[in-house]
């Protein structure tokens, strides 16, 4: 791996390039010390969400065969949504007509200058297509730049919907399997060079769902330079990169190095970071001309490429607006996570996990009690009248015995869950 001088200030220049060439002014100003805090926003509030056709709630019979269950499972979050996202919504609601719209500058622009104020990383507008929705997106581009037969590589324990996107378009599934080093996971780039050899595609998960890693530069620069030595293309599901949590930084694969832009897709969305997941709006980033309009005629020929007013209205205003409630989220989570890890460490000690760098998942690791996966899978739902997500459904080998945790709800919610936990499991 390249690490001498040039090669550092090369990735710099890159960086900032085109935003300091653009508006080096605006630039310094989305780069400025914030604002100071305003107000503080509640994070405790309980919210009964059931019977408002919930995922996470109210299907808590079909998934746990228990409608008695404390959901924390679905990464959606049980905070409200921001009120100034809210409040545009409305706003936009009170005009009668709900007619065919489109994504204008304005509304791109927000995306670009959050992604330059928040990662450093310098979009041009022209760049980006609306997606319906991140996991819409890499499935489209499973089907737009691979062929029936063609190897996908992913790497699990990973979020089950990257092996339906490979398997359900008949491609061939490849596993890169996920090191677990004790202290957290790594990359097997070992494995990977020669997978690469034969793959058309890397589905990457940055930050990783739900292992909680933020990958590092090094990490990233290996993994782009073996996927260009080999012609695979990175599509790079983004999804969680504003969840970064305190003394972390998310790098986007696409911002390390001008050819990984020319060799990848990236997707965002604010849907996780604001919780606006219902509204189906996501952003496909692609530097490249070629791919892009290839990407763009097969979004374009199904007819995905509008999405809905709501999306854009509530998109756009959290791109401009959400700086602050999000500061005071991740300060939340961080609590919560902290929470859960002193609470294992005291009292279940056999329960093993790696405090997450990102997201607001914890990857919670049950096999030291010895039980099967159904066995875990009864005391889980049954007994302790917790629904969180199987780990075998990120991966098979990499996941049994595994849960993963949503912890984006209230501290009281989060404590109840320890309290149930302690009763079946200690």
């Amino acid at each position: 791996m390249t690490k001498n001088l040039s090669f550092f200030l090369r990735v710099q220049k890159y960086i900032f390039f085109p935003y300091i060439g653009q508006n080096p002014q605006k630039f310094s100003q989305l780069c400025a010390t914030k604002t100071l805090k305003t107000m503080r926003y509640d994070f405790d509030k309980m919210i009964n969400r059931a019977d408002t056709n919930c995922i996470k709630y109210d299907l808590r019979q079909q998934v746990f065969g228990n409608p008695d269950v404390l959901p924390m499972w679905v990464a959606d979050m049980d905070f409200e949504t921001p009120d100034f996202v809210r409040e545009a919504v409305m706003r936009r609601a009170e005009h009668p007509i709900y007619g065919y719209h489109f994504k204008d500058e304005p509304y791109y622009r927000s995306i670009a200058d959050w992604l330059a104020r928040r990662h450093h990383w310098g979009v041009k507008t022209e760049w980006m297509s609306f997606v319906p929705g991140v996991v819409c997106g890499f499935n489209m581009a499973v089907l737009a730049f691979t062929k029936p037969g063609d190897e996908i590589i992913i790497q699990p324990p990973v979020y089950p919907p990257f092996h339906h996107a490979v398997t359900s378009h008949g491609r061939k599934l490849v596993y890169n399997t996920l090191i677990n080093r004790g202290d957290g996971y790594e990359f097997n780039f070992d494995q990977l060079a020669e997978q690469c050899k034969t793959a058309k595609m890397l589905i990457l998960c940055n930050p990783h769902n739900p292992v909680g890693r933020c990958w590092t530069m090094n990490e990233l620069l290996l993994l782009g330079e073996i996927c260009m030595k080999n012609n695979v293309l990175v599509v790079s599901d983004e999804i969680h990169c504003d969840l970064v949590l305190p003394g972390y930084r998310h790098r986007p694969f696409a911002m390390l190095d001008e050819q990984f832009a020319q060799n990848s897709i990236t997707f965002h969305a604010a849907s996780k970071t604001f919780n606006l997941a219902g509204l189906s709006t996501s952003t496909a980033i692609i530097p490249n001309e070629d791919l892009r309009k290839t990407y763009n005629d097969y979004v374009e020929a199904l007819e995905a490429n509008l999405g809905n007013i709501f999306g854009k209205v509530a998109t756009q205003t959290a791109m401009t607006k959400g700086d602050e409630w999000l500061d005071q989220l991740l300060e939340y989570v961080q609590g919560n996570i902290d929470y859960v890890s002193d609470f294992l460490t005291a009292n279940l000690p056999t329960v093993k996990f790696h405090k997450p760098q990102a997201t607001y998942m914890m990857w919670l690791d049950f096999n030291g009690f010895g039980l099967s996966e159904e066995e875990l899978w009864h005391k889980m739902t049954q007994e302790a009248q917790l629904g969180l997500n199987r780990g075998k459904e990120f991966g098979v080998e990499a996941g049994s015995g595994f849960f993963r945790i949503n912890l984006a709800c209230p501290r009281a919610t989060v404590e109840e869950a320890m309290r149930r936990l302690e009763r079946v499991f200690g």
